[in-house]
């Protein structure tokens, strides 16, 4: 198939994609569920406050908010880089103090700046990533081919790691995750650094992981993606969620039908710190 003709095929399975989500519920049970989590850097002055959402097997949440809203340190706390005050983080079934090993491996996370050994080749980070998450020598040959295709790096899979560029070790960070293909992904600003079309095979993949039952957690700036792709969105402000819901949810909630989840997303935080709420 010609470059321009995969381009156009992969075009339309996203359009076709885009007009089905709002009419599609979650399809299967709750992989994360985060029940009144309290946290921050110190007891006597949280950053989050009391936050309660879940993220169920086929589902795309976006998670969003300004700066110094709570997104990275909620991502920290679920990942066990932090822990709570108070509240529960479970996932697939399980908190980090109960089983760490299936908490762990049920989740891969894609940092916002890319995390890589220098000295390792691409390839190298596939079979150790391989490796930790115990996928056999046939899947993790098929996968990693296919990823290698997919973002354009067949040609610099035993480049290592300190001649790729930026943008090429985001789509490392990125292949590593999906080779893994766990029941959680945790995606922090994912298209920072992604050329186009870096970008298009990144949202076809996570298409086709949502399809397989994956739950995604995505947090972002870009307030078009989260609305064009994502499921549900959970607003952070303040530390505290402001709005959660489908698009169609929350504008049926604040009785603004019609306007776009930037126009939403604007005025609840004018709302927010016209409040003192967002303090």
């Amino acid at each position: 198939m010609a470059e321009g003709e995969a381009g156009t095929e992969a075009a339309t399975k996203l359009s076709d994609w885009r007009e089905n989500k709002l009419n599609q519920e979650p399809i299967g049970d709750v992989v994360l569920q985060v029940k009144g989590l309290t946290g921050g850097y110190s007891p006597r002055r949280p950053v989050l406050h009391e936050l309660d959402f879940t993220v169920r097997a086929g589902e795309m949440m976006g998670l969003i908010g300004l700066n110094g809203a709570g997104k990275s340190t909620t991502v920290k706390h679920l990942l066990g880089l932090m822990t709570p005050h108070r509240g529960e983080i479970i996932i697939s079934g399980t908190t980090l103090q109960q089983n760490a090993e299936k908490y762990r491996g049920s989740y891969a996370y894609v940092p916002e700046v890319p995390v890589l050994f220098e000295e390792l080749t691409v390839e190298e980070h596939l079979r150790l990533t391989a490796m930790a998450y115990g996928i056999g020598e046939q899947d993790y040959a098929e996968r990693s081919e296919q990823l290698l295709a997919e973002f354009r790096m067949t040609p610099k899979k035993t480049a290592s790691a300190a001649h790729l560029s930026k943008g090429m070790k985001q789509k490392v960070m990125l292949m590593n995750a999906l080779l893994a293909r766990p029941a959680l992904y945790i995606i922090d600003e994912p298209f920072l650094g992604l050329d186009p079309l870096g970008i298009r095979s990144l949202l076809e993949r996570l298409m086709q992981e949502r399809s397989r039952g994956a739950a995604i957690l995505m947090s972002t700036h870009i307030l078009s993606t989260v609305e064009a792709y994502c499921d549900r969105f959970i607003l952070l402000h303040g530390g505290k969620i402001r709005e959660m819901g489908t698009m169609e949810q929350v504008r049926t909630a604040r009785g603004q039908d019609g306007d776009s989840l930037e126009e939403i997303f604007y005025r609840v935080v004018e709302e927010s710190d016209a409040d003192g709420k967002g303090a």
